[in-house]
């Protein structure tokens, strides 16, 4: 989720316990994550910081082929998990909706005004408004559309919150169905219930726990490896499917599923066929159409590691390191000129060569000071 979590939100009930889905493991187990060394921020030739975190990449037959840290531990995938919840919301009778709006559905978006006006299409179509949303308000997520909402003078909105497709899609599965729009996100609400057995169907794995997002929508906590795996079975679903149609929907609009210069939506522009979610807290997974796919968890959920560890998961998935050596480092600034690099350390470590100088973009967001 990327909006502004409450401090330490309630814990619920799982909706799913003691239910009977098939095929699916024991729910990863609640501990402590043994985390490992996953990026190094150099300064002047000397590792200033190191990031600690957890990475699997599995290869297209489903084994792992790589791991580092813990993989198994019970975690919550934040806003990576949103094309598993919209999985769920086909499943369980979400209305036809076009690719842009079904990968809005999934998205964590920025709040431009192609965002907005897909959010209000969709609620227009069961007669509703905004209002008609639970998520919590807040202003857009990307720095742009928010300077320039709030050079408008204008607040915090249920619709600007980045989740506001999620939750309009949820609202009209909801009417759909006949079911209680008031109290969509109870975690015993039908839509929940059938939301949470599409992420154990999809992840093969009992979920650990359940808890409120930052959105107020239920959350799910699984194993980075079960995350992992789910979007290798979206990655590699026919297009007739409900996994098909929101992979189909993400990969070819992937500036609904985030933002035109978000690196998400970068990276899936620059590498054919690629599926990918981020999430608050530094979370990441990609997938290939054959089956290949990376997860990532960043310990201390900065999210400026994730993008370096991400891109060298999948050179170790066989994608070309040129294709990623945009996304390989993150320039470390010093008086205002680039002086070292964030980049994957340890068995993570890429052969690619760092930018000479700082993209002409460099910004706090994808630079560090």
């Amino acid at each position: 989720m990327r909006a502004n979590a409450a401090s330490n939100p309630p814990e619920v009930p799982n909706p799913l316990e003691g239910s009977t889905t098939p095929e699916v493991s024991n729910p990863p187990e609640i501990r402590e994550p043994a985390h490992a060394p996953v990026a190094h921020v150099v300064r002047g030739g000397i590792i200033e910081g190191v990031h600690h975190g957890s990475v699997v990449v599995l290869a297209a037959d489903g084994s792992v082929q790589f791991q580092a840290g813990d993989i198994e531990a019970a975690f919550y995938p934040r806003s990576a998990l949103k094309p598993l919840q919209a999985v769920g919301l086909l499943r369980a009778g979400l209305p036809p909706l076009d690719d842009e709006a079904l990968a809005l559905a999934a998205a964590s978006h920025s709040g431009d005004e192609r965002h907005l006006a897909t959010a209000r299409r969709m609620l227009a179509a069961a007669g509703l408004t905004d209002d008609a949303l639970r998520n919590v308000p807040d202003l857009p997520y990307g720095p742009a559309e928010r300077d320039e909402w709030l050079r408008r003078g204008l607040g915090p909105t249920r619709l600007t919150q980045n989740c506001s497709g999620k939750h309009a899609a949820m609202l009209l599965t909801v009417l759909a169905r006949g079911w209680q729009p008031d109290t969509y996100l109870d975690p015993d609400h039908p839509l929940q219930r059938e939301i949470a057995a599409t992420v154990e169907d999809l992840t093969g794995q009992r979920i650990a726990r359940v808890t409120v997002d930052g959105c107020g929508a239920p959350l799910f906590a699984v194993s980075l490896h079960g995350l992992t795996r789910a979007a290798a079975r979206l990655g590699t679903a026919a297009a007739d499917t409900h996994e098909g149609r929101v992979a189909h929907a993400m990969r070819t609009h992937p500036e609904m599923v985030s933002g035109a210069d978000r690196d998400t939506a970068r990276l899936v522009r620059a590498v054919p066929g690629l599926l990918a979610k981020d999430g608050f807290e530094g979370v990441q997974i990609a997938a290939l159409p054959d089956g290949r796919a990376v997860g990532v968890k960043i310990a201390d959920g900065a999210d400026r590691a994730r993008m370096p560890v991400t891109a060298a998961a999948l050179a170790r998935c066989g994608v070309d390191p040129g294709v990623l050596a945009d996304f390989a480092t993150t320039p470390v600034i010093g008086g205002g000129a680039p002086v070292g690099a964030l980049r994957a350390a340890g068995a993570l470590s890429m052969p690619v060569s760092a930018p000479a100088s700082a993209p002409a973009s460099a910004s706090p967001c994808n630079s560090v000071p």
